[in-house]
């Protein structure tokens, strides 16, 4: 990299792993460190009247206070920071006890002027040493040997609290989410989002298993993109020469699996929808699909229920939690309400003996967007998101749905021309969507022929016949129950989180913005050597256009700067060498 695309700062630190290395001090050395204990845990047990406890902890160096012949610094773990107590006598003496050893154990370590001069914030240090509380009362570890694990070549932005409130805080989202690895280094919380999450997964895959359903695995690179209503990733499969999809959603094959004799099965994986983004929705996203045998959509909604009220309990302690104000009960059971009786109470419009001309008519009448490509299940769709599906902020089982809305659902037992299927609504948003599977191989393949209908009016999320499938189901399938759970939503939900870009590690990012720079070729053709290039991006020179307002004599004096700044050994050019760049720069418009 070159130097002038550096920080003072970052020079700084490059300069002292140098030095570092010069000493015989391995900036990153391979070796195990041995530790034993974590932060939380030593002040969990440290008790006053204790012999002093004996540790070996490891973490990265969060601050320091360095003072004469001792000093303070914080070292941040896994499990959370705890305070160092560094003396020079100490670790100068733990140098030279190694220095003196016949055989060499372990990494070097540093002594106290290393500690003092070439160690910064953010470095990995390991620590031995004893527990003690210091006249403060800080539980602290008085180190009796300092190694440096790993050096930290970028500062990191430091976030300081004072009486509770952060300042100088790293909190630009969009900043956060692309350089995840800084934000759960500085901000305190972020990290115990992801390990309630980790919390959530775990909780379910346990309530799945003590149930004895089985855990599978499913093709992520599908021939045809089925099992839901949405606009596929397309991507091409060389060794065959054939264009593949990412799978939009797992029910077939697991549905396939069922066919096989698998009594129950899950699956918890990433789904891929080629959709917009927003804070609630990204294109790649996790969900859970279970598929049980001889169970139905009133036996899901049970399930459900007590599924969701577990994890509450195992994430928050009790089956409440708090969003925007809210309080939302998990504890089950949640309310029943078919979606046609969902849009008669909201709009006074009752959809039930409705033509699609009727119901496009209602919907223009209300001003929305709707035209003729859209089917009669389609249009239903967008009047229970326009005037319904805010209002549901405690958890409601949204049930029966018009069979054009679902083409993979049994027909209702009792009720023509409507489905057993449900949608869980929860704080406004869909959260889970179940059914009783359709398993007549016949009404299937005429609900596929009637999907490719709407396709060719020009719906591009209707579904693909998908004949594999069928002919599965003409082996048999026995009565069957199925559910999907967006495990993202699930999460924000059960951890209070507005945005999926809270509760996603790495959620997708539109590309990062960078500087307009004229390349190297373009500047070469004014008479700008290769090397000057950087020197003149470093004044602040990014694009040609940018010199042509100069002065030749301010212009290399700027360049000047920068080259006595940095020490860099290249011949500052002339005044006319930079009076005919300027002139060739001009020419050019």
């Amino acid at each position: 990299m070159n130097i002038l695309e550096l920080s003072e700062q970052e020079i700084g630190r490059r300069e002292s792993l140098q030095e570092l290395r010069k000493m015989g001090i391995n900036p990153y050395p391979a070796a195990a460190y041995p530790t034993n204990a974590f932060s939380a845990e030593i002040r969990d047990s440290f008790h006053d009247e204790d012999e002093p406890r004996q540790v070996c902890i490891a973490g990265r160096m969060m601050s320091r206070r360095v003072m004469g012949k001792a000093s303070f610094a914080e070292v941040q773990d896994s499990k959370g920071r705890i305070q160092i107590y560094i003396t020079r006598d100490d670790i100068n003496a733990a140098c030279e006890a190694y220095a003196q050893a016949e055989e060499k154990t372990g990494s070097m370590p540093i002594d106290y002027p290393t500690f003092k001069r070439l160690l910064d914030i953010g470095d990995f240090i390991g620590i031995k040493g004893f527990v003690f509380r210091t006249q403060t009362g800080e539980i602290s570890v008085h180190a009796k040997e300092m190694t440096l694990l790993s050096k930290s070549l970028k500062p990191l932005p430091i976030v300081k609290y004072k009486d509770g409130v952060a300042y100088d805080k790293f909190d630009d989202p969009e900043l956060r989410y692309r350089q995840r690895y800084v934000d759960l280094v500085v901000n305190e919380g972020v990290k115990d989002t992801f390990l309630q999450r980790a919390t959530v997964l775990r909780t379910m895959r346990n309530y799945l298993d003590e149930h004895g359903y089985t855990e599978v695995e499913t093709p992520t690179l599908q021939t045809i993109a089925g099992g839901a209503s949405a606009r596929p990733f397309i991507t091409h499969f060389n060794a065959l020469n054939q264009d593949m999809y990412m799978r939009i959603a797992t029910e077939l094959y697991l549905k396939r699996l069922i066919v096989g004799g698998f009594e129950g099965v899950y699956e918890i994986g990433k789904n891929f929808r080629n959709e917009g983004m927003d804070k609630t929705h990204n294109p790649e996203f996790t969900c859970m699909e279970l598929y049980v045998s001889y169970k139905d959509y009133n036996w899901m909604m049970s399930f459900t229920e007590q599924l969701l009220e577990t994890i509450c309990v195992a994430v928050n302690g009790k089956a409440e939690v708090e969003i925007d104000g809210n309080i939302i009960s998990f504890k089950a059971p949640y309310r029943r309400l078919p979606i046609l009786d969902a849009i008669k109470e909201k709009t006074g419009f009752d959809c039930e003996g409705k033509s699609e001309e009727d119901i496009r008519a209602f919907c223009l009448s209300k001003g929305m967007d709707v035209d003729e490509t859209m089917g009669k299940g389609k249009l239903i769709d967008e009047l229970f998101g326009e005037f319904c599906e805010d209002s549901f902020i405690q958890p409601t089982f949204i049930t029966d749905y018009p069979v054009e809305m679902s083409p993979l659902t049994k027909m209702h037992r009792t009720k023509p021309g409507l489905t057993e299927r449900f949608e869980l609504m929860v704080n406004g948003k869909e959260l889970a969507n179940a059914y009783s599977e359709l398993n007549d191989p016949i009404d299937q393949e005429e609900r596929f022929i009637e999907q490719m209908r709407l396709a060719d009016k020009g719906d591009d999320e209707a579904m693909i016949i998908d004949h594999d499938f069928l002919r599965a189901l003409q082996y048999g399938m026995p009565p069957t129950s199925g559910i999907g759970i967006g495990i993202d939503r699930l999460v924000m939900l059960m951890t209070g989180k507005f945005a999926i870009g809270e509760i996603m590690l790495f959620p997708q990012m539109k590309p990062e913005k960078k500087i307009p720079q004229s390349s190297v070729t373009e500047w070469a053709a004014i008479g700008v050597p290769e090397e000057w290039v950087p020197v003149l991006r470093k004044a602040g020179f990014n694009i040609i256009s940018n010199i042509k307002e100069e002065k030749p004599q301010g212009l290399q004096q700027k360049i000047g700067d920068i080259v006595k700044k940095y020490k860099l050994t290249i011949v500052k050019p002339s005044v006319n060498e930079v009076q005919g760049w300027i002139e060739k720069a001009k020419s050019t418009e």
